[in-house]
């Protein structure tokens, strides 16, 4: 069997890993001179890929223990200290028995989550929300344990920007104050939300502000990734015409899961020694934005009719400004500027919007494609 060089997952080897050279340069500096980091990137882009790519290479992997943890369906910070506490046990304290040992006597307030394997003739752990009486105290050993650990460790949060909608007050202060004082433990902080993060970490006014190296992640640019797909056909004896590719590309606006997994569709129904064209890009283009409308439905489901109402303006204009102006509010049909801005504000903290200056987009480009596809 070939295997499809467009891989769809987080995880992939590096033969097939496209351009993020400069990108993962950096990255690495940053790992190994012992820095905090915050990747910026918006959603589907890529940041994900980045880390565990730089999680797979010799320097990193030889030399350091990873934690990934996403904590975007979090809301407090207990399912945090749950997330990240399970992951420390998966895959730091699981690499020896020392560092098993080290984890059971560290987390003493956690003695609830422990258990034994009577086949395997080992420890067991998972943490449930119940089990956590204090959090903060809990984060204290967690942090604790993976100071005492024999090589340095790294911890990737993604989507770290949702700890701002937490239940609780300081999460800011409260992390901020036990990570500033990690001497063998650094963090990524990663996230898709720009105005956010930037807020977070370049405002002077917030616990984090310059506390963490800043690496902007853009799509990646059109003619590398076109070179990176060409010699993925050709490795194979087939083509991929360029006027295919830019379609893929233009219409998906460089989102690297969506181009590609039109690019991981092409290679498969097209047959060595052929060639992919417009004709096959824009059928399965088509397909695979049908196929995204189940989830959009979704999310369209469980929103008011007024942010609906607002999405809809929003992406007939695909760049809009001037929301609240009565221009806007006229042209769109909309009820008022305090109903647009109350919609806006909901639908900013759902992530269904973003906003850069005073210009609002749909984050996902794919919703506006099913959008104006559909009305």
């Amino acid at each position: 069997m070939k295997t499809n060089p467009f891989y769809l997952t987080n995880r992939i080897p590096s033969q097939f890993f496209c351009d993020r050279e400069k990108e993962t340069e950096l990255l690495l500096k940053s790992i190994t001179n012992q820095e905090n980091v915050v990747l910026i990137a918006q959603r589907r882009i890529g940041k994900t890929g980045l880390i565990n790519h730089c999680f797979e290479l010799k320097e990193i992997k030889d030399n350091y223990y990873t934690i990934s943890i996403d904590i975007l369906h979090t809301a407090s910070t207990k399912e945090f200290v749950k997330e990240l506490g399970n992951a420390a046990f998966a895959t730091v304290a699981q690499k020896s028995d020392k560092l098993k040992r080290s984890f059971l006597a560290t987390l003493k307030s956690l003695t609830a989550s422990f258990g034994y394997d009577p086949i395997n003739a080992t420890p067991t752990f998972n943490i449930r929300l119940g089990d956590i009486d204090s959090p903060d105290y809990t984060l204290d050993e967690i942090f604790a344990f993976l100071e005492s650990a024999d090589k340095p460790c790294v911890i990737a949060i993604d989507e770290f920007q949702r700890i701002a909608n937490y239940s609780e007050k300081n999460v800011e202060e409260l992390l901020r104050g036990k990570i500033q004082n990690l001497t063998n433990t650094h963090i990524i902080f990663a996230g898709s939300e720009r105005r956010i993060l930037s807020e977070m970490f370049h405002s002077d006014k917030k616990p984090f502000y310059q506390s963490a190296t800043t690496l902007m992640l853009e799509a990646i640019a059109r003619d590398e990734y076109y070179a990176f797909a060409q010699k993925q056909f050709s490795k194979s004896g087939k083509k991929l015409q360029r006027e295919a590719f830019d379609y893929i590309y233009s219409l998906f606006e460089g989102v690297t899961l969506y181009v590609h997994r039109v690019l991981h569709d092409c290679y498969y129904y097209t047959e060595d020694g052929e060639t992919c064209t417009m004709k096959e890009a824009e059928v399965f283009s088509g397909n695979y934005i049908n196929e995204s409308g189940v989830k959009i439905k979704e999310i369209l489901s469980v929103i008011s009719e007024q942010q609906k109402e607002l999405l809809y303006a929003v992406s007939s204009e695909v760049n809009a400004a001037g929301i609240t102006s009565a221009a806007f509010i006229k042209r769109h049909n909309l009820k008022s500027a305090s109903a647009v801005q109350s919609a806006a504000k909901s639908l900013l903290e759902s992530g269904i919007l973003t906003k850069k200056g005073n210009t609002y987009s749909l984050s996902d480009p794919m919703t506006r494609i099913w959008l104006e596809r559909q009305y």
